[in-house]
């Protein structure tokens, strides 16, 4: 068994950084710490907006990690580690029986509790408080607490925006927000702010009724269009023309939604903040199969017109969204884009295999099953050691892949 493996099946097993040299810093640590630094503050000069979002994903990690060493502590496990970043340590130091710490690279944290399976060796002075020797509640809520932690970020998040900037909310009419001068919509005496009413005799009252009125036309052809322009309704037929960015598509020139921006008061907030928390659990659900399949992977990096929607990405990608989300909505449109990503972290996070928290959370509901009164069941976490290397491989193919695309083609 080589070293490499070695030290990744025993951190697998102890669910966080198996090293000696508490306390102790090494050069590598020291320059790795201080080049990652730099990087921020030039981040935070460069681009203000993108250094907003880093931040928030760092305080969204240290929280996740935040809930299990509460929970944790709160339940009677010891905590040996807890730690920002992962790879060689920049300080530590130590207090009561855990040791707090900064390692050099900004892609996660950490908290180690001992005895998180059969695997992990603990002092037999410890045993009482290891994490395989609690209750069945008690190691759920514990494994848990990280991706609760996520959601009560994301309520939080989408509340206080919703209450103080406000959110978008339908008005059920088409209002041009944009378009390019000398398209048939311009030509035909269409201007920013009007409302379409209908196109091709189909009435259309939101973005997607109005894609939809125009794709079912093909280029050269002719239709009515129904406008409201500062309270006088007018009818025109107009000519579609071919779309430049999708040949073979009709064009007709605007971009009309429905949505616009409305503050609330707090029931309302709860509602919507709920609901909004309700659809992104639903649709990362999805995703998370999506991006896992390598599949996808390969048809994102060899086909431009795949669906942007299913396109792994990493934290490069989602900071330059970031920043193009806090140039145009400042503050809050940052928070909510955070909420959004606070609640598919927590839901990838609890997808049912090691290393993942739900990998834990699903070997602790096995155990359970198994386990009769008096004869506690303890499963093998061995046996998941060449499972949790192929996610750990399949996660590396992930960020290489998302990390490419957001370099050669990013998004927006």
């Amino acid at each position: 068994m080589s070293d490499m493996y070695r030290n990744f099946r025993n951190e697998i097993a102890a669910g966080g950084a198996v090293d000696d040299g508490e306390g102790s810093s090494t050069p590598q640590g020291r320059v790795t710490g201080f080049v990652m630094l730099g990087l921020l503050v030039l981040l935070a000069v460069r681009s203000p907006w993108t250094f907003v979002f880093v931040l928030g994903l760092l305080v969204s990690v240290f929280l996740h990690e935040v809930g299990h060493f509460w929970t944790a502590r709160r339940t009677g496990m010891k905590a040996t580690q807890f730690f920002m970043g992962f790879g060689p340590r920049v300080f530590s130091f130590r207090r009561g029986e855990t040791e707090y710490g900064v390692r050099a690279l900004p892609l996660g944290a950490f908290v180690r509790i001992i005895g998180m399976n059969n695997l992990d060796e603990v002092d037999p002075s410890d045993e009482p408080q290891a994490y395989r020797n609690k209750s069945y509640p008690r190691r759920m809520l514990v494994i848990t607490a990280g991706s609760l932690m996520h959601m009560v970020i994301a309520f939080v998040l989408f509340f206080g925006v919703y209450v103080t900037a406000g959110g978008e909310h339908s008005t059920g009419r088409a209002v041009v927000r944009g378009m390019l001068e000398q398209s048939p919509a311009w030509q035909a005496g269409i201007r920013s702010a009007d409302e379409i009413v209908s196109i091709g005799g189909t009435e259309v009252g939101s973005y997607d009724s109005v894609v939809e009125a125009i794709s079912v036309h093909k280029p050269g052809a002719t239709v009515a269009v129904v406008w409201v322009s500062a309270g006088t309704e007018r009818r025109v037929d107009i000519t579609l023309a071919e779309n430049p960015s999708r040949p073979g598509r009709a064009f007709l020139g605007v971009v009309a939604d429905d949505r616009e921006e409305k503050r609330f008061g707090p029931i309302e907030a709860v509602s919507r903040t709920m609901g909004d928390i309700g659809g992104t659990v639903a649709d990362s659900a999805g995703g998370v199969v999506t991006v896992l399949n390598p599949v996808n992977s390969w048809r994102q990096l060899t086909d431009e017109d795949a669906p942007i929607e299913s396109r792994p990405t990493t934290v490069v990608g989602m900071s330059q969204v970031g920043g193009d989300i806090g140039e145009s909505r400042g503050l809050a449109g940052v928070l909510q884009l955070l909420a959004y990503v606070n609640v598919f972290v927590g839901m990838f996070n609890m997808f049912p295999l090691l290393p993942f928290d739900g990998g834990h959370a699903a070997m602790a509901t096995y155990e359970r099953i198994r386990s009769r009164p008096g004869r506690p069941y303890r499963a093998d976490a061995g046996k998941m050691i060449p499972v949790a290397t192929a996610v750990v491989g399949l996660m590396l193919i992930l960020f290489v892949t998302g990390l490419y695309l957001d370099i050669v083609r990013p998004i927006g």
